[in-house]
């Protein structure tokens, strides 16, 4: 199951040449191209570990052709930790990457999968030994089909959101103990008044709320921003207008800026139909910085979130656009002037269509994967 694939490219026609922006040359390198038998379509962000290698998974491949979690180093090295296989004992598909618990255990989701093959909440030790902490049952009126990753609070619990289930079947946000006691606490309804199918994943503000993205619903059904308290009392921030005044279905989780406001992208939207980077603060005043145009020199249909690096400035990928329509790793200052970093080539020397956003090492490089691309199509990891 591939919701975030299957989702864009049903809303993406043409790249259109459109516009002019800053194109910066950077060195990128391919660190590991998957083959397979060792994974196939990483789609989530890597975590870099207290050890200071990189973990991620793949939502495809690997033994079971269920998917993986792999280690890899800075130099790749890459070491397959687990193949998933699926129900009843296992979880399958793995869309989202993982979080490093206060414990040092690894914790994510998979998407399909576990005892009602409606997908898990695992742990997973830095050898690969994997728990499966909770299977998802819709039919107990709680998530289904977790698509995103999770995050752990400041109160220690790890917080999350489901795509599908809850009392309305529009998916729901979710806290979990790291033994496995869950508990939902909103259930989307998909109304004008609120979002629904929330495919990312939650950030703690520094007020101790969090907050996160819809993809759907809102008062135009182009999704939403909202805020979640740890109690569970949702207030829905903002609802997306989409084309031309500003972006519109945002997949991506939000993150934080230094500033205090949140920023974030849309898949779609804006000037020219191909997508936006926005920021908004925590009253709901919402400041659209930048629309894709989707021209040779620029990305389009960003379906992965920001980071904001050691400079300040804020990091992220298209998933299409740029040179060769493969996709793109941007910067972009928080006044809204965007540098295209490097335009994706794809296989076999490159990967393409990078779906997961990066994370900054503790070596200064950004660290990301292509969910195409690479020597044999299946995928790459690589760092800029």
């Amino acid at each position: 199951m591939h919701l975030r694939k299957g989702n864009l490219l049903g809303i993406v026609a043409a790249i259109i040449t459109v516009g002019c922006i800053t194109v910066s040359a950077q060195t990128l390198t391919t660190l590991h191209s998957f083959n397979g038998g060792d994974g196939r379509s990483p789609e989530a962000t890597l975590v870099q570990g207290s050890d200071g290698n990189f973990y991620g998974t793949t939502a495809l491949g690997g033994a079971h052709a269920k998917g993986t979690v792999f280690r890899i180093d800075p130099t790749g090295s890459l070491t397959t930790l687990h193949s998933f296989s699926g129900s009843p004992g296992d979880g399958a598909v793995p869309v989202a990457g993982l979080v490093q618990g206060t414990d040092g255990n690894f914790y994510g989701t998979t998407a399909s999968g576990g005892a009602f093959f409606q997908g898990t909440v695992f742990r997973m030790t830095s050898s690969g030994t994997i728990t499966v902490l909770h299977s998802f049952n819709s039919f107990l009126s709680e998530g289904a089909v977790p698509v995103a990753g999770l995050v752990q609070g400041s109160d220690g619990n790890f917080y999350g959101t489901t795509a599908l289930g809850g009392e309305h079947f529009q998916g729901t946000v979710f806290k979990i103990d790291a033994t496995g006691t869950l508990t939902t606490l909103h259930s989307f309804s998909g109304s004008p008044s609120e979002g629904a199918n929330p495919v990312a994943g939650l950030v703690e503000g520094n007020d101790g709320n969090f907050y996160g993205t819809t993809p759907s619903g809102g008062e135009h059904f182009q999704g939403t921003v909202f805020r979640i308290s740890q109690g569970g009392a949702l207030t829905v921030l903002h609802s997306f207008a989409g084309h031309p005044a500003e972006g519109g279905v945002p997949f991506a989780a939000l993150v934080q800026g230094n500033d205090g406001n949140f920023y974030g992208t849309t898949a779609i939207g804006g000037m020219h139909f191909k997508g936006t980077v926005f920021t908004i603060d925590s009253a709901g005043s919402l400041t659209t910085l930048h629309s894709f145009s989707g021209s040779p020199g620029e990305g389009a249909n960003p379906v992965a979130g920001l980071v904001q690096g050691s400079d300040g400035n804020f990091y992220g990928t298209t998933a299409l656009g740029g040179t060769h329509f493969r996709g793109t790793v941007f910067n972009i200052d928080a006044t809204g002037s965007l540098t295209t970093l490097h335009s994706f080539s794809g296989s076999p020397n490159e990967g393409a269509l990078p779906f997961a956003g990066l994370v900054q090492g503790s070596d200064g490089n950004f660290y990301g994967t292509t969910a195409l691309g690479g020597a044999h199509g299946a995928g790459t990891v690589f760092n800029l």
